[in-house]
């Protein structure tokens, strides 16, 4: 049973209870639970229990009571954390991570590619969440934008050079436009206690105009602290957005934090961009954190698309209609579809169905980045992103930001990625309630 229909059965058999008992402090208990859909079966008993203690009820009370009772089995079973595994391969330049002994993602750093990457993404049911192309092409997978590979995070303009489009198929005479992040250090691979693991990062956002943050320590000078069940896998590395001649514009720290359950995982990653020069980030379309996804979670459509970049170079996109592409988006304001693209709001979630489940991605975004509520750079192809910084190009003019960084300044980003896998789709509450997680936990 997935956390909706729990919620369902909850709220019918609280109903029941709650007219017995409509006032005082266990009307109050059952509402928390029936709002939260979490907690062990343990937890929810107990709460019947003090709810039907001493009070004469009627046979029908507690045999709902014991109805709920069992109900509440599965997502207590579901809630399970599973240990996570972190594997390092410096030689082969990559970090595979399971989660319990089933492939969860790969951290990817290879010297052939203009950024380090996520890729592939297993939802928990072993589905893959992202497209094969350009590593690993699959029958029927559109081909086009070689530079969407996993979940990755860059942008379009970055003092006039492209971070966003490079990739393998720009010609020679024209890669001085392109810049690159070069990984130059794994400082952590390991699994940790998250409380630990989420302060493995600088955070000092000096004269950040829409943040000012705090300092947190980098944890650089000792051993990490770990979790007794090896629960969070972290890691955490250096790189350097650089131009085709090796010169540094801005140095990047950024901790990636994993987590599963059996049906539902989650990948924060916190970036700490600290300029090298005085950097700009003019309002541009392409960026920041990308999602590049498997082709039954693309939108349905029968017309072709065709997409310009910045400096005219044409993307033409195939039409795809098959039965098995069924993806649409829903955001944090109702936007649905194709009507998500070059809107705000604090989390879009992407789902369809795949194989025998409902896969859902959710991408959170965070009160204290900038540009936040973000725009969403979310396409019915396939490219699901994250942009703060293209208000000018999603506001039709009427915002602009112009992010900038002087010499020693910082910008932190902060993002959760939620993956589930199940018989519905994630509840718009069940996001509200990780988003106020993820705002309590990360500053």
């Amino acid at each position: 049973m997935n956390t909706g229909t729990f919620r369902k059965r909850f709220r019918k058999y609280f109903s029941m209870i709650s007219r017995a008992f409509p006032s005082g402090r266990r009307a109050n208990a059952f509402s928390n639970a029936a709002a939260g859909g979490s907690g062990s079966s343990l937890q929810v008993l107990a709460l019947l229990r003090f709810a039907t203690s001493g009070s004469g009820l009627s046979a029908a009370i507690p045999n709902a009571a014991f109805i709920l009772a069992i109900a509440a089995l599965p997502i207590a079973a579901s809630a399970q954390a599973l240990p996570i595994k972190v594997e390092s391969n410096p030689a082969a330049r990559n970090i595979v991570i399971t989660a319990g002994g089933k492939p969860f993602t790969t951290f990817i750093y290879p010297d052939s590619l203009a950024k380090p990457v996520l890729y592939p993404i297993y939802a928990a049911d072993g589905q893959l969440i992202t497209r094969g192309f350009p590593l690993a092409t699959r029958p029927g997978e559109p081909v086009d934008h070689p530079h969407h590979l996993g979940l990755w995070f860059n942008y379009e303009n970055v003092n006039g050079l492209d971070f966003w489009n490079n990739s393998y198929a720009i010609p020679a005479a024209k890669r001085s436009q392109y810049g690159w992040i070069r990984t130059d250090s794994i400082l952590e691979a390991d699994n940790a206690d998250l409380s630990t693991a989420l302060q493995h990062y600088p955070n000092t956002n000096v004269a950040n105009p829409a943040s000012t943050g705090r300092a947190m320590p980098s944890h650089a000078g000792g051993a990490a602290v770990k979790s007794a069940a090896n629960t969070h896998g972290v890691i955490r590395y250096v790189a350097r957005w650089t131009d085709q001649q090796d010169n540094t514009l801005l140095k990047e720290h950024t901790t990636y934090v994993f987590s599963s359950t059996p049906t539902e995982r989650e990948i924060t990653r916190i970036t700490t961009l600290t300029a090298v020069k005085d950097v700009s980030f003019p309002d541009a379309k392409d960026g920041m954190l990308g999602l590049r996804v498997t082709r039954e979670l693309q939108i349905p459509t029968d017309a072709p698309g065709e997409f310009v970049d910045d400096k005219g170079n044409i993307t033409k996109v195939v039409a795809g209609n098959t039965p098995d592409i069924n993806g649409t988006y829903l955001t944090s304001e109702g936007k649905k579809g194709d009507s998500a693209w070059g809107t705000r709001g604090n989390w879009c979630m992407l789902y369809g169905k795949k194989g025998q489940d409902v896969l859902s991605v959710a991408i959170i975004d965070h009160p204290a980045n900038p540009g936040y509520p973000t725009y969403w750079h979310a396409r019915g192809y396939g490219l699901f992103a994250a942009n703060p910084l293209g208000q000018k190009v999603f506001s039709k003019g009427r915002e602009t930001l112009n992010f900038h960084l002087a010499a020693g300044q910082s910008a932190t980003f902060r993002y959760l990625i939620v993956i589930s896998a199940g018989g519905e789709r994630l509840s718009p509450h069940r996001i509200k309630t990780l988003a106020a997680d993820f705002s309590r936990r990360v500053k």
